[in-house]
């Protein structure tokens, strides 16, 4: 069996062009799909609840996202404040533009977006607006994250969590499960459902 390599952000960044960069740069995607947000600096027009992530993540896994109650300009240089979304959280991998996997991830807990429980293939449709099928018709592998039917962040890469297996849903096993770790890397995954 070959074994697909499991790219990362980081290891496709040198190969995207300068002109297509604002994809990955969260806070200009979200301007640019007419989302209510702004960067550390702008006090939202409304106080409420919102997103607050990191504007770049080259190492995913919502690193750095919380949401907070804002009123005043109280997040850290290099973060964006959003509107809050709800719906199911869909990833979605195109291959020269064309959709090849659909899988939708779980939470435990609603409030830790840096961790999901399970993530499952789902036979599911997206369909790209224009402004981001444009880009992904140049580049071998696109993948795009979803809440509702709203798109919250875009990688140049596939899916690297369901590449070299087929199972149908993976569990993500973190050190913090198993004892106190501060980091709480993800170890790896259980694999379940396989199809033949």
């Amino acid at each position: 069996m070959t074994t697909v390599p499991q790219l990362g952000d980081y290891d496709v960044f040198d190969s995207i062009a300068i002109d297509d960069l604002w994809c990955m740069d969260k806070l200009i995607l979200a301007k640019k799909l007419g989302y209510s947000c702004g960067p550390a600096g702008m006090v939202p027009l409304v106080p409420g609840q919102y997103v607050v992530r990191p504007i770049w993540n080259l190492r995913s896994m919502s690193i750095g996202a919380t949401i907070q109650y804002l009123d005043s300009d109280s997040i850290p240089d290099g973060y964006f404040w959003s509107e809050i979304f709800t719906g199911r959280h869909l990833s979605f991998d195109y291959h020269w533009g064309k959709q090849t996997l659909a899988v939708e991830g779980f939470r435990t807990d609603p409030l830790r977006l840096d961790r999901f429980s399970q993530w499952t293939k789902i036979d599911e449709v997206f369909a790209l607006p224009e402004i981001l099928q444009t880009v992904a018709d140049r580049y071998e592998w696109f993948n795009v994250e979803v809440i509702g039917d709203r798109i919250i962040e875009v990688h140049f890469r596939y899916n690297p969590n369901f590449v070299n297996h087929n199972a149908t849903t993976i569990i993500p096993v973190w050190h913090d499960e198993f004892y106190p770790s501060p980091a709480g890397d993800r170890l790896g995954f259980i694999l379940k459902d396989f199809r033949l």
